[in-house]
């Protein structure tokens, strides 16, 4: 018997009770795994800590977990988990409801500034939609488009066509849609009446019906006893009246005890095959055991389901696991370098904002000296809103930048320049600024923290790394000629069961970049601060510079050497290396945006790059002044390919499809199309798990997240697809 992988209607029904008993929990946190599985830790004030699972993956499943059984924290958070930690951080769980009897379960937290609406799909390919209050999708792990429906960020979000409840139906509609039918009475409860397989089996057996029975040959009793058994299953349903079960494999020609569940036996030792809200006759031959909550069940069911699907460990391998622990340290570091470089965001918006304040000084002054006038008049934050509200209407520019007036924080809200910036009402100009600079100085010394953490992660990641070559260096000396050789080259890493994996954080990583076939490193500026960033430090002696002809793009460089060694101008780097970089160049630039297959790409030298501009000119940050000729590369076709490495590390890549290939176990070649980056990276995902035989290894290494890292911007699609 194969074990159950994805939640019934039946178990959905009974679910949402037991999850309704937690409402009023507040969200702290939200977390994105792969692509299918969403985690959201919260905290009910009665018990503590909760843990929330959603996935929508081959395993489909919502339930809470134990605390010690939620898998670590991934590293940086992709988008997804960032838009829910934004719309859900301190928001209070509302409620949970199944859609009719559909494999949809709509989860709703309230905040102050709204609600949003959960939405998870636990049929088909799955989905997870959020919604606001008036279920205008914000984000979706998945796009739909189908002619019955459509489920994408911006538009309403469209639920599935309503079907028969088999839990409501009334008698007068059992009846019509039991006469609809030209099969059997089970396939009839099966698929007219919803309940599929197991549950439309177990409703025959209850009422004492033959499940083969034609149709056609069941009488008024027939369906008198059908309808009393599903009226008794819908109310212990509505009642709570659940006595939850989990299944076991059970031995060939043994039977469980019919009375009760096998509880105190060796049940718990077998493969589990099924979880249930209350017992069922049609397992009555399999050993059971009884829970409390079908919740706690679930827990089990699933915790049990993963650990049997993982493959056992070899008794006589006493390795320490340096793998896991070295994984570990770079999530850390990770996570820090985010966090650092949100410090640095941070810090640098709230000195533009502050800079703001000065150049629109009188604007902002006039501002505030109306409010402060007003309030020395004893007139009420109410009416100074209307008053700006009513200077907007005239065109009074003063009145047009105020957005926002609140008097319980005595703040006026104002855009400049496309910035919001939040003023205390009773201080001056200058007052404002300083606030912003002295905020941004705290938010500083925090990333000086974060550094120092950092350098910490460093040596245990470097100390961990020695011992595992420490161990490998002593353990090479026993390895016979044959696992030589199964490391070696010819290793098919695609039917490999299990790869192991090796990561490394070269510097460059937060870049975008590549190895040319020549192996030369090129890295480009992902946006204006690190065009900046290259130019300023990574620029070299020896190095070519690229750029598009057309506007936007990110500053490309060919390095001549690595940053570690030493520069030399008399490096000549091969026309072959030159040309991928200008491929990459014309790639991840607005031409590939745009839709177009082809653009011009300018290379210079780095010492024709500068960053002061000609008398009387600016340089906009990111960019960059040219002196000199330019070499131009004209009508450069555009060309991009993502793959999975395998040696020496095990990683994603992305670039020239010519300069990746050969680095590559499997790749996958990309051009302009009409898909979104995200949704992109999601068939790719799904590409590359089905060409490895190892899925888990994917799942790890090569998330949606992490593919599109190495994707240019704009639409895309599989090329030949």
């Amino acid at each position: 018997m194969d074990s159950k992988r994805e939640l019934t209607s039946v178990d959905l029904a009974a679910l949402v009770g037991e999850l309704g008993t937690y409402e009023g929990a507040k969200v702290d946190k939200a977390y994105l795994y792969g692509d299918d599985l969403v985690r959201l830790k919260m905290r009910d004030f009665d018990r503590g800590r909760l843990e929330l699972i959603l996935e929508v993956g081959e395993v489909k499943r919502a339930h809470t977990v134990a605390p010690e059984r939620v898998p670590d924290a991934p590293g940086r958070p992709p988008q997804f988990a960032m838009m829910l930690r934004n719309r859900l951080s301190g928001a209070d769980f509302a409620g949970v409801e199944q859609y009719e009897f559909d494999r949809i379960l709509e989860f709703v937290f309230e905040r102050d500034d709204g609600t949003t609406r959960i939405i998870v799909e636990l049929f088909g390919q799955g989905n997870v939609a959020v919604t606001d209050g008036e279920y205008e999708v914000i984000d979706c792990l998945e796009t739909v488009r189908l002619k019955s429906r459509t489920v994408v960020p911006g538009s309403r979000y469209e639920f599935p066509d309503t079907r028969t409840n088999p839990l409501t139906v009334s008698r007068e509609a059992f009846d019509h849609e039991m006469d609809d039918s030209d099969t059997d009475v089970v396939r009839t409860l099966a698929t007219q009446l919803n309940f599929g397989g197991l549950y439309a089996e177990e409703v025959c057996t209850r009422a004492g019906v033959e499940k083969g029975l034609d149709i056609d040959d069941a009488d008024d009793d027939v369906y008198d006893r059908i309808y009393e058994a599903i009226e008794r299953l819908a109310l212990d349903i509505r009642n709570g009246n659940f006595e939850p079960r989990l299944y076991f494999e059970g031995d060939d020609g043994d039977e469980a005890d019919g009375d009760d569940e096998s509880e105190g036996t060796d049940a718990g030792d077998g493969p589990v095959v099924d979880v249930t809200p209350f017992p069922l006759e049609e397992h009555a031959d399999l050993p059971a055991e009884g829970y409390d909550s079908f919740l706690s069940a679930l827990d089990d069911y699933f915790f049990r389901l993963e650990l049997a699907e993982e493959e056992e460990p070899d008794p006589t391998d006493q390795r320490p696991d340096f793998e896991s622990e070295i994984a570990k340290h770079e999530r850390i570091i990770e996570q820090q370098q985010g966090a650092i470089e949100g410090f640095e965001q941070e810090a640098e918006q709230l000195r533009e904002r502050a800079e703001l304040l000065y150049a629109e000084y009188g604007l902002v002054d006039e501002i505030l000296s109306t409010v402060q006038g007003a309030r020395e008049q004893d007139r009420a934050w109410d009416e100074i809103r209307e008053r700006f509200e009513e200077g907007a209407d005239r065109g009074i520019a003063a009145a047009e930048a105020v957005i926002d007036v609140d008097g319980s924080e005595g703040t006026v809200t104002v855009d400049l320049d496309g910035e919001r910036i939040e003023l205390v009402a009773d201080r001056g100009v200058e007052q404002n600024a300083d606030r912003l600079y002295t905020e941004a100085k705290r938010v500083e010394d925090k990333k000086e923290g974060a550094l120092a953490a950092i350098e910490n992660t460093r040596e245990d990641l470097e100390d961990a790394k020695r011992r595992r070559d420490e161990w490998e260096a002593k353990d090479a000396a026993s390895d016979d000629e044959d696992e030589a050789d199964d490391e070696g080259p010819n290793r098919d890493w695609l039917a490999d069961p299990s790869i192991p994996i090796r990561e490394n954080e070269p510097w460059f990583d937060r870049f975008r970049w590549f190895h040319t076939s020549d192996d030369y490193l090129v890295i480009g500026g992902r946006n204006a601060d690190q065009n900046e960033e290259i130019v300023k430090k990574y620029l070299e002696p020896g190095d070519k510079v690229l750029h598009t002809q057309a506007h936007g793009g990110p500053v490309t460089v060919l390095k001549a050497t690595d940053p570690s060694e030493a520069s030399s101008s008399d490096i000549e780097l091969p026309e072959s290396s030159i040309e991928e970089a200008a491929q990459f160049a014309v790639s991840y630039a607005s031409v590939w945006k745009d839709g177009r297959y082809a653009g011009d790409v300018y290379a210079v030298d780095a010492d024709q790059v500068s960053k002061t501009p000609e008398s009387g000119e600016y340089l906009e940050k990111g960019g960059f002044a040219i002196r000199g000729d330019r070499t131009y590369y004209r009508d450069t076709p555009v060309g991009a390919a993502v793959g999975i490495q395998c040696e020496p590390y095990t990683r994603v890549i992305g670039g020239p499809p010519s300069a990746i290939e050969d680095r590559t176990e499997t790749t996958i070649e990309l051009e302009p199309g009409q898909y979104a980056q995200a949704d992109t990276a999601k068939r790719l995902y799904r590409r590359f798990r089905e060409r490895f035989e190892d899925e888990s290894f994917v799942r790890k290494i090569a998330s949606p997240d992490r593919i599109q890292h190495f994707m240019p911007p704009g639409g895309s699609r599989i090329k030949e697809e």
